[in-house]
């Protein structure tokens, strides 16, 4: 067996999550708190969802559980992961349980990228929308054909088979969800996000976060960390974090490359399961595990060492 972990991205976080390892590492939640300078245990605790769901706030209290689910995990292995990877914000918390970045630095990255997207969102009327039962190279020609036409569409995420989020204008995200099936999508979601994230919308947002990744350390990680922006191993974190906020997330082509690197096992450390869902639908062969409770980090860390 040879496995990599993989951490969740915006959109995992809920009011109460993971009570137990909040309860077992209230030192990194109390840290964090200092840092941000408001309550997360509370927050997370006890909400309320429409804060706790904002970019700013949703993306560190995500860091920090994430991050306290993958120390205990990592205490109960023999052997670590040989990969890492975290969709989107998830990368940072990648790279953190890698080694590349200290759990302070990372959080403070979280916590400047959370606060620049909010006001890269705030600056245009821009949002997401899910596509569902359509390849990627099928949603790439309809967002060009949309941006030859005046429009602003872009392929944002490219997350399993079938499965692609495409950002752009709130036109543009109206227009795709109406005549969805007219362009070969099977179904057109819009999503409740505050903008279009992992476009070009967010750019004053890239070069806000450039000035933070500029002034961070970063160290030789324990093992292959792979970026979103290229679906590879990363050599640069701070250039490939930076492209991340712009270019898609290439979650899927990032776990066929884990598998043709050698991976067989992955293990979603985080709230909810959604990385553990594209680990599924993107490499149907592979064995996925789901740590989103200290009793699943203890369990699953021991199954792992006796395998």
């Amino acid at each position: 067996m040879t496995y990599a972990v993989l951490f969740p991205g915006q959109g995992s976080q809920y009011v109460g999550m993971c009570p137990d390892i909040r309860a077992d590492r209230p030192g990194l939640f109390s840290e964090a708190s200092e840092v941000l300078g408001w309550n997360l245990d509370a927050l997370i605790a006890h909400g309320p969802e429409d804060e706790l769901t904002a970019t700013q706030i949703a993306q560190p209290a995500l860091y920090v559980t994430s991050y306290a689910l993958w120390k205990e995990f990592s205490s109960t292995v023999d052997e670590g992961p040989v990969a890492f990877a975290g969709h989107s914000l998830g990368e940072y918390t990648a790279l953190a349980a890698a080694g590349a970045i200290t759990y302070e630095d990372g959080l403070e990255l979280v916590a400047e990228r959370g606060l620049a997207m909010a006001q890269a969102a705030a600056e245009s009327e821009s949002g997401m929308a899910a596509l569902l039962g359509v390849d990627a190279d099928v949603a790439e020609d309809v967002a060009v054909a949309r941006r030859a036409d005046g429009g602003a569409l872009f392929v944002a995420n490219v997350n399993a088979p079938g499965q692609v989020v495409v950002a752009g204008g709130s036109d543009d995200i109206a227009w795709i969800v109406e005549n969805a099936r007219s362009l070969g999508i099977r179904r057109a979601v819009a999503l409740k996000v505050a903008g279009g994230f992992h476009s070009p919308f967010m750019q004053s947002a890239a070069d806000r976060l450039k000035v933070a990744l500029d002034e961070t350390a970063f160290a030789v990680p324990d093992g292959a960390v792979f970026a979103n922006a290229t679906g590879v191993v990363t050599q640069d974190p701070r250039a490939t974090l930076s492209e991340q906020l712009t270019a898609p997330v290439r979650f899927s082509e990032t776990l066929q490359n884990m598998t043709a690197a050698g991976v067989d096992t992955f293990v979603h450390i985080g709230p909810g399961d959604v990385t553990a869902g594209l680990a599924k639908r993107s490499v149907p062969d592979a064995t996925v595990y789901t740590i989103s409770s200290l009793v699943d980090a203890r369990t699953i860390g021991g199954e792992l060492s006796v395998v």
